[in-house]
């Protein structure tokens, strides 16, 4: 299945999206991408920190909400486009419910567990209670609500054509927003046989039957790194920041990068990618999942 295929088929407007879940690594921007294409409307976003892809979705007018933690650009610290959204409704305004890495994760983990909120006392004394309606506090504890995503949708190193996936290095809350999920959707730089990754099961971040679709696309998560493929493209986000400071220069930068680019391999070209390659591996010792 294409991403395209998979954004028409599996992402309604409306929908509520987790992106960006495994923190600065692997954030889906193929998928991203793909979702402006196709002009999804009133989405909500959910994640801890999304580098600047939320800042993408927001500036292309298909964000109604972000529930997240941050919302920017790691290295360059704005979001230009969340800002004039969030400041002065360009292009559209936009909700905002804000949480904490740590507080996400709660509301993911509600979900998963399919219950209507956990308590805890992270965010007690903090202005998120005033700002969130989906936090309260109630008895000295604090009652995280249940975040619940239509799909998620992720990036990894590499899944079989069942669904069954392999990341490595920091996944930050990928296999919460995986399991809270209705439905998940895989992004994979190698598609590989089912051998390989019931060879290490241990390794194996969802069950396969909460994955609708897998899409082979190497460079998925370009800028960001992807421990084993590629390193963090710095360049590449300092340039956005530069040209998404004005709606114009934002504008220019969406058609160059977007919407005028027809699939993953055409924007892997445009964007110069194969000089941030990993160049020397560094693989970790085998294990022996043996018996008697």
């Amino acid at each position: 299945m294409t991403m395209a295929e998979a954004i028409d088929r599996f992402v309604a407007d409306g929908a509520t999206v987790a992106l960006g879940t495994s923190l600065e690594p692997l954030i889906p921007f193929a998928a991203g991408h793909e979702l402006i294409r196709q002009r999804r409307q009133d989405l909500e976003l959910v994640g801890p920190i999304s580098d600047s892809l939320f800042d993408e979705l927001v500036g292309a007018g298909c964000v109604r909400r972000i529930t997240a933690a941050w919302v920017g650009n790691v290295s360059e610290g704005l979001g230009h486009c969340y800002r004039r959204a969030a400041e002065q409704g360009i292009p559209r305004s936009i909700e905002i419910h804000d949480h904490t890495n740590f507080s996400i994760s709660m509301a993911l983990w509600a979900a998963a567990w399919n219950v209507p909120f956990l308590p805890a006392r992270t965010l007690l004394g903090s202005d998120i209670l005033r700002t969130n309606p989906n936090v309260r506090e109630v008895d000295g504890l604090v009652h995280i609500s249940a975040v619940r995503p239509d799909v998620t949708i992720l990036h990894v190193q590499r899944c079989d054509a069942q669904g069954r996936a392999h990341a490595w290095g920091p996944l930050g809350i990928s296999e919460e927003a995986g399991l809270a999920a209705e439905r998940v959707i895989i992004s994979c730089e190698e598609l590989v046989d089912p051998a390989v990754t019931l060879s290490d099961p241990n390794r194996i971040l969802l069950p396969e039957t909460k994955v609708v679709a897998v899409v082979h696309e190497p460079g998925g998560a370009h800028p960001s790194p992807v421990q084993g493929f590629f390193g963090r493209d710095h360049a590449f986000y300092r340039a956005y920041a530069q040209r998404s400071r004005t709606k114009e220069g934002f504008e220019g930068w969406l058609r160059e990068l977007v919407l005028e680019v027809p699939d993953r391999a055409n924007y892997m070209q445009r964007a110069d990618v194969q000089p941030h390659a990993i160049r020397h591996s560094r693989p970790s010792v085998p294990v022996d999942f043996g018996d008697e």
